[in-house]
């Protein structure tokens, strides 16, 4: 296959400013009969090493490995809030301690062998369990999971556990994979990994490193009647610059991640042809953080944690690398969860007086202008992560904590935080998913195994708040669970174990020419069965 090339040319940037892009309305354009044919050519800024979304859950593995390999459900802005995928039903025991899953008749996986309970009971007990970043909290209590038939998949529990947890978890956590090419086998090491079979709308057919990643049509897919493309393309295109050009030359026809720069969106918002659009992303609402290594001495200090937080000017970010297109955090549930947020959490505000004064409270008094030195370590995966490592850089250096910038690409980030705890501060961006026990006090409870990317890596380990994490988790009664994850928060607030700096959502650049978009909460992460290109 022939693959369009790609303008280098620069791209002239605007400053950045106030918000002013213009948007498209909240409907999602899925206007017109679809065509069938064709191929969606999208940009893709990174390379993830793993894109098996049964053990790396993260949207950076689902924005491609989703169209290949399915969950139980994905999320929907229509009645219950899920939409079946390999699961048509699901339902709970009154004491907590089973899930039934009705899965769906006729599956194939794209090698052609058939998918049954045996594939779900497999991913959920070898893999969820004991391999996934966000399964190996979520699905520690499952005992085992019963299969009395090849559509049936019955999850037991040795604890209560809440059904509206595990109903909020199906999207994010229960990629399914095929027991028989995983069994027996190292599953982190398995070839699979990266050659993905799956029975999604889409088969994997190849990856070239530093070029592109090529899916193709599914012919057997259970939906008969699609996918609507003939294949995708994500073009690996690592320099915002060379992305806004690509989709104003129509050589692509998606960039979703906000992968193009802020500030250039209101001048792309003019380019004919050109839309831009804010949906399809309420189902992953990240948070811009600021990762502590409680190893280092000075960083075990609750003193010095509130320090580095007064010195941060949350507006100043919001307003200045994020152009206005965020909030302002006070924790670690974002705002728009009006179930569990705690919205008058005592943290740290911007107060460079107060910064230094805890400081020196805590014994680092300023010798030559400096108190003491720190390596960070901004995420390479977004420009926002990236832009958030020089403004902490200026704002620490204010009340004398000099920082030296460590720069990794995205695996070598990954390794020196979760795996060899090689930096002091990092700028993170976690996934918030619609309920906390998912992926947000992943990032407190401590005893976590080592390496487990994007959990609490960071030696924070406090036994009260692990007891309370522990509890929430367990609670059946939906308002019994919204006061401890309350009572949660407010433990967080005091002690900064991590510092929530601001909340966002992306942006989707695409062409007119793209349709049936953003009609889901997680769309740039979903299957894209009903996406279809216009001529």
């Amino acid at each position: 296959m022939r693959l369009p090339n790609v303008s280098r040319r620069s791209v002239l940037g605007s400053a950045l400013g106030a918000a002013s892009a213009t948007v498209l309305p909240h409907a999602a354009r899925a206007q017109g009969t679809p065509r069938r044919g064709g191929t969606l050519v999208v940009a893709a800024d990174t390379q993830p090493r793993n894109l098996n979304p049964a053990i790396v859950a993260s949207n950076g593995v689902f924005f491609v490995a989703s169209k290949v390999i399915e969950p139980l459900a994905e999320m929907s802005y229509d009645g219950s809030g899920l939409a079946p995928r390999l699961a048509t039903e699901w339902s709970a025991a009154a004491d907590g301690r089973s899930i039934t899953f009705k899965l769906r008749p006729g599956v194939l996986w794209h090698d052609g062998k058939p998918f049954s309970s045996a594939d779900v009971a497999f991913s959920a007990m070898q893999v969820w369990k004991k391999a996934q970043n966000l399964g190996r909290v979520l699905f520690n209590d499952l005992e085992a999971v019963d299969t009395p038939d090849g559509g049936t998949a019955i999850f037991r529990f040795s604890q209560p556990t809440p059904f509206q947890l595990i109903r909020n978890a199906l999207p994010a956590v229960t990629a399914v994979l095929p027991k028989h090419l995983y069994e027996g086998a190292d599953v982190n090491t398995n070839p699979a990994n990266t050659k993905l079979i799956g029975t999604g709308p889409f088969r994997f057919v190849e990856h070239k490193p530093g070029e592109y990643y090529r899916l193709a049509k599914n012919p057997a897919y259970w939906d008969r009647d699609k996918p609507y493309l003939d294949g995708i393309v994500y073009r690996v295109l690592p320099d915002a610059g060379a992305i806004a050009a690509a989709i104003e030359a129509d050589q692509i026809q998606l960039a979703a991640f906000s992968a193009i720069a802020l500030g250039e969106l209101p001048r792309l918002a003019k380019v004919k042809g050109v839309q831009i659009v804010n949906k399809g992303y309420e189902g992953i609402t990240y948070q811009l953080t600021v990762e502590i290594n409680h190893r280092r001495k000075e960083l075990a200090d609750a003193r010095v944690r509130r320090a580095i937080a007064h010195a941060i000017d949350k507006e100043f970010v919001v307003k200045t690398i994020f152009s206005g297109y965020a909030n302002a955090a006070s924790g670690p549930i974002p705002k728009f969860d009006k179930v569990f947020h705690v919205a008058d959490l005592a943290v740290p505000n911007f107060d460079v007086a107060r910064a230094n004064a805890l400081l020196d409270e805590a014994g680092y008094p300023r010798q030559g202008g400096t108190r003491f030195k720190l390596r960070l370590l901004p995420a390479p995966w977004f420009e926002q992560t990236r832009q958030m490592g020089d403004y902490l850089r200026q704002a620490l250096r204010v009340v004398g904590i000099d920082v030296e910038l460590v720069s990794n690409d995205a695996a070598g980030h990954t390794r020196a935080v979760y795996t060899d705890h090689a930096f002091d501060l990092a700028i993170g961006s976690p996934v918030y998913r619609n309920d906390p026990a998912i992926s947000t006090t992943i990032l407190y409870q401590g005893g976590l195994p080592p390496g487990v990317p994007f959990s609490n890596q960071y030696g924070y380990n406090d036994a009260a708040l692990n007891t309370l994490i522990n509890k929430a988790s367990e609670t059946l009664d939906p308002a019994g669970r919204a006061q401890l994850y309350r009572e949660f928060q407010r433990q967080v607030a005091q002690s900064q174990p991590l510092i929530h700096v601001a909340e966002f959502t992306f942006i989707s650049v695409i062409r007119d020419s793209l349709h049936n978009v953003a009609n889901n909460p997680r769309w740039a992460t979903s299957n894209w069965a009903d996406a279809w290109l216009s001529a």
